[in-house]
């Protein structure tokens, strides 16, 4: 997207923000000036608390909520009213669960099918009837249990697909898993909260009236998305107004977030099937670039509102009853799914990710208690409890999924799938990655009959390879137990294809230290990877675009009607001289300002040799 088209965006999004704000929350209208405060505010503390945390290697979910909890009325009380700020930052999970369709093909979700309905549903049920037997036998009424245990069973969709997003792990084994409970979750919340009225004996005479409202309107919703969504946004492309396509993208979130809230279905669910039914779209990817924007700031509010609605006097009146339910409902919790996942034959490593990532609260917890307190099930005391558990259960969350990633887990890759086990055949190379780079070597080896192993740590990447009858082997190249099971003893050369250039450094000196036989031979991303390898004592890399840049020089000049011999001494002069200043960099590369004062030395000398050889193939 356009800088401007950006900003066009943005002020667009405040607006609808600034309106929101103003007409929907309970009827409460806030002035221009103060709507302003809070926004300088939410903004200001962002900018400030999340770099500081990322510097620390914390991630910015718990600096929204830390960010959220200083700037709450409970600290410096600069936002007093966070219940309206929580209510509109929820347009966040609403913007994420619609980039989340965009990502599900309809034949996809209905392959999922058995994950939705039936983890999902045994995991609702299960959760929630063990809490609601719990609190039936600490001597609350049933009605009290039930909600209290059914919203405790549920999951913040906001929280474990954000980590999940920030990890890279959202289509992994447990990612898919963790995505099927949390879906039928949000299905579940719509009944959950029409039970609350029921159970405290208010009428119900309705309820299958709105039923029927409710599936008429998905069926029509179902039917627009169909059949003329398309041709909306066809229409609105041709036009070629980026900013009034971002205003339509705005418009169909939104509008179909509100379209199944008045259904009786939650926001989020509405977002979601809008995504489904565009992501065979030919401008899915148009959308998640114009929206991407609008999810992250949103959310990022959503975490600071839960911050805020954090009730510090109840965790002061009552530390050891929040302390307790806290600990037993995580645990419970992360009992009960982690035994549910092995039950529906994910594998333990898998079970366990799925386990880590569910075990708090979640936002649709904080509807329902709500609920429950407006028609007198919950006293003041009992929400404030529930509440503050949800919250901190979310706060915790980051931590226990970082715990798990780090120390528990089994393997080295976040697929849950064992390294494949020790080659008993001798091999003379080893290559370390199967990317663009890694391919083209392998497949030149092989015409010319030379012996070699192939190591890839993404496994979706060898199940593709293998079935083209590429030998290539699951494994981390980063560790020694691996090279050495793949024959680095034996071996003779060490092709580093490996793409990220932390790993490949890491993996190169790996190398110099246990396989001091093998002869690296190294793809380099650019000329700071390049100059971390030669610092370690590796002499032969190739940086991956340099030669492809010279060819393409080299043809420039040649449609310009030069001669091919000149320009392939000029190229040579070029090689030679930037080798020269390649290796003065390594020793400099600490110093900012020798290596700008060298670097610029060098290339002024460089233009000096390229001129002279030009005149003197002019007087020649």
């Amino acid at each position: 997207m356009e800088r401007s088209d950006f900003d066009l965006s943005l002020v667009f999004s405040l607006k609808i923000s600034i309106h929101y704000l103003e007409f929907y929350f309970a009827g409460k209208v806030l002035s221009m000036h103060s709507l302003l405060q809070e926004l300088i505010t939410l903004l200001f503390a962002a900018v400030l608390f999340v770099p500081i945390f990322r510097y620390f290697g914390v991630g910015a979910i718990l600096a929204y909520l830390f960010a959220g909890a200083v700037i709450g009325p409970e600290f410096l009380s600069l936002i007093t009213e966070p219940k309206s700020i929580l209510h509109f930052s929820e347009l966040g999970v609403v913007f994420l669960l619609f980039l989340i369709g965009l990502e599900l093909e309809p034949s996809r979700l209905w392959a999922m099918r058995k994950e939705v309905f039936g983890l999902g549903l045994s995991q609702m049920f299960l959760t929630g009837g063990v809490f609601t037997g719990i609190g039936h036998l600490l001597g609350f009424s049933l009605a009290v249990s039930f909600v209290a245990g059914f919203g405790l069973a549920l999951s913040s969709t906001a929280f474990c697909l954000q980590i999940l997003e920030e990890k890279h792990q959202l289509k992994t084994l447990h990612g898919q898993g963790t995505f099927s409970i949390l879906l039928f979750q949000d299905i579940a919340v719509v009944p959950l909260i029409t039970l609350v009225p029921v159970l405290a004996g208010a009428s119900a005479g309705a309820s299958w009236l709105g039923v029927g409202k409710t599936f008429a309107i998905i069926i029509a919703f179902i039917a627009v998305g169909i059949f003329a969504i398309r041709h909306i946004f066809h229409f609105i492309a041709r036009a070629r107004v980026q900013e009034v396509f971002t205003a339509v993208s705005l418009l169909v979130v939104l509008g179909s977030a509100v379209i199944m809230e008045e259904a009786g279905l939650s926001m989020g669910t509405g977002a979601f099937l809008a995504g489904v039914l565009l992501a065979n779209s030919e401008y899915r990817h148009e959308l998640e670039s114009n929206l991407s924007a609008f999810k992250g700031l949103l959310l990022g509010l959503f975490f600071m509102a839960v911050g805020m609605s954090l009730d510090f006097n109840i965790l002061l009146a009552k530390p050891l009853e929040v302390a307790g339910l806290l600990i037993a409902f995580m645990l419970i919790k992360n009992l009960i799914v982690f035994g549910l996942a092995m039950a529906f034959k994910f594998p333990k490593e898998s079970a366990r990710n799925i386990a880590f990532t569910l075990p708090q609260g979640g936002e649709f917890a904080f509807v329902l208690f709500a609920s429950a307190a407006s028609f007198s099930l919950f006293d003041d005391e009992t929400a404030a409890i529930l509440n503050a558990v949800v919250t901190i259960s979310m706060a915790v969350t980051p931590a226990l999924f970082a715990l798990n990633q780090k120390y528990i887990r089994s393997y080295s890759d976040i697929t849950e799938r064992p390294y494949d086990s020790k080659s008993d055949e001798e091999v003379e190379v080893i290559i370390a990655g199967y990317g663009r780079f890694g391919q083209i070597v392998s497949r030149f080896l092989r015409s010319q009959k030379v012996a070699f192993t192939v190591l890839e740590h993404s496994a979706a990447q060898v199940d593709i390879a293998r079935k083209y009858g590429t030998k290539i082997f699951y494994g981390d190249a980063s560790r020694h137990d691996i090279v050495e099971s793949a024959g680095g003893e034996k071996a003779k050369i060490f092709v580093l294809a490996i793409d990220d250039p932390v790993t490949s450094v890491a993996t190169a000196k790996m190398v110099k230290e246990y396989f001091p036989n093998l002869e690296i031979i190294a793809r380099v991303r650019n000329r700071k990877h390049a100059i971390d390898l030669l610092k370690l004592g590796i002499e032969n890399v190739h940086r991956e675009t340099y030669l492809t840049s010279l060819e393409v020089a080299k043809e420039v000049l040649l449609s310009r009607g030069g001669i091919r011999e000149q320009i392939n001494r000029k190229l040579a002069l070029f090689r030679s001289h930037d080798e020269k200043i390649l290796r003065k960099q390594l020793d400099i590369i600490d110093d900012e300002k020798q290596m700008i004062s060298i670097t610029s030395s060098f290339m002024d000398e460089l233009d000096q040799i390229l001129r002279q050889d030009m005149e003197d193939d002019s007087a020649s």
